[in-house]
């Protein structure tokens, strides 16, 4: 059920994103929800080898060119979505740093789930 919502909680990012940064279009709720579980898919298969291809960068750079690979991530997404568009990596740029804090936000207002320790869970 976490992950579910996890999903929709990226589609309302990525409808708050769509609706604050130019650039960024959005054409209705199904589009939005759709490109909340790409972005979750993107996050988990194909952020982590752009993390690692791009370890230089990110240490040179002390970790700011992770935002870079949101934006790529962000843009991906919107490759494969039809109805969702980025124009530019300005957009894909703000738009990712703010589905990351609108993501963040919502998680935390969500709260914490099924989220106790292991050793918790099994010693009852």
């Amino acid at each position: 059920m976490r992950f579910i919502a996890r999903f929709l909680l990226n589609g309302i990012a990525i409808v708050v994103a769509a609706w604050l940064v130019p650039g960024i279009a959005l054409a209705g709720a199904v589009p939005a929800v759709i490109a909340g579980v790409v972005l979750g898919i993107v996050n988990a298969l194909v952020k982590p080898v752009l993390i690692i291809l791009t370890l230089p960068f990110t240490l040179v750079t002390l970790g700011l060119f992770l935002f870079v690979v949101n934006a790529i991530c962000l843009a991906l997404t919107a490759a494969f979505v039809p109805g969702f568009s980025i124009d530019g990596f300005v957009a894909a740029f703000f738009g990712a740093l703010l589905i990351t804090v609108v993501s963040w936000a919502l998680n935390a207002v969500a709260g914490p789930g099924d989220r106790e320790p292991a050793h918790q869970r099994y010693s009852r």
